[in-house]
């Protein structure tokens, strides 16, 4: 390998990519390319497929001889205050923050943040 390989340090800097912050005014942006995800019809195929949603509202830790004495109307302290976010999981994954609603004479649940997978 010789001098020859090397290439010059200007020309490095004129393959650089600009960030948009520091291209001349008026230039045009980079375009990105977004590959096809496709739409709803091509994922029908996934659409009856059973999931187990569960929404927890707190967690606590007792030995089982306190468990064995909890009887009816017993009060279990949670690891959550009141007003704070649940965990909401997709076949135990966590995939959702959110807040407990009531629904006429029902408990539901509204997502306030969801968490995108790191999987591609």
């Amino acid at each position: 390998m010789g001098d020859q390989d090397v290439p010059e340090l200007s020309e490095l800097d004129d393959e650089t990519p600009q960030s948009e912050e520091t291209k001349e005014p008026g230039a045009e942006p980079e375009t990105i390319e977004v590959p096809n995800v496709g739409t709803a019809q091509d994922l029908e195929a996934v659409y009856d497929i059973p999931v187990q949603v569960s929404a927890v509202l707190g967690k606590s830790t007792m030995e089982v001889n306190q468990l064995l004495k909890l009887g009816r109307g017993a009060v279990v302290e949670l690891d959550r205050k009141v007003g704070e976010a649940i965990d909401i999981y997709v076949n135990n994954r966590l995939v959702a923050r959110g807040e407990v609603v009531v629904l006429e004479d029902r408990l539901g649940v509204t997502m306030t943040e969801i968490y995108k997978s790191d999987r591609t």
